[in-house]
């Protein structure tokens, strides 16, 4: 029932405060959501990046409701100490004052969940980045062998006998197909190339 401006005011911290909690609670069911697809097998690049934009919205959502939850606690508190509350006030105070720290609690929580999926994201996309930097580490490798032999063979000097052969020009080709596929083969049953 209410008597006066501070039942008011209280009844519209309780307002505020499940207003608070339902939106936390959708949070969470946002945050689930892009757990599943950052957790699946394959995340490519665009679905990482779709994941980061959806998780730092989350983040934002959940700090403005840590804030409003704060300012709450304070005003309330501050209605508290002044007892400028009768007894049934002050005891419904009490009540909206266990809400906001149990929805303290998990907006921490959700902090939480938001620095695990963001950490994970993050590192899905450097795995998806490394995996592009060993391809072009083992092909740089791989072309060294070649391009020396060419420009060993580009020399010509006059004591280079194989020149003068007619096997000459096919054995260099030969040599330099031979010094690719070598350490392609040599990195594929190390396993590097997967």
């Amino acid at each position: 029932m209410i008597e006066d401006a501070k039942d008011v005011l209280l009844k519209l911290y309780d307002a505020d405060a499940e207003y608070s909690a339902d939106t936390l609670e959708g949070i969470y069911d946002s945050l689930e959501k892009v757990s599943h697809r950052v957790l699946k097998q394959d995340v490519d690049d665009r679905a990482a990046g779709e994941a980061l934009t959806a998780i730092a919205r989350e983040e934002d959502l959940n700090g403005r409701i840590r804030r409003n939850v704060m300012d709450t606690r304070r005003a309330l508190s501050f209605m508290m100490r002044s007892r400028m509350l009768n007894a049934e006030q002050f005891e419904e105070a009490r009540q909206i004052m266990r809400d906001i720290d149990s929805l303290d609690s998990h907006t921490a929580f959700l902090f939480d969940k938001i620095n695990f999926l963001m950490d994970a994201t993050v590192g899905f996309i450097n795995i998806n980045q490394n995996k592009i930097i060993k391809i072009f580490s083992v092909a740089s490798v791989a072309l060294l062998p070649p391009t020396l032999i060419a420009s060993i063979y580009g020399m010509n000097f006059k004591s280079m006998p194989e020149l003068d052969q007619p096997w000459g020009y096919p054995f260099a080709l030969c040599l330099m197909v031979a010094s690719v596929a070598a350490p392609f083969i040599y990195f594929r049953r190390k396993g590097w190339l997967r």
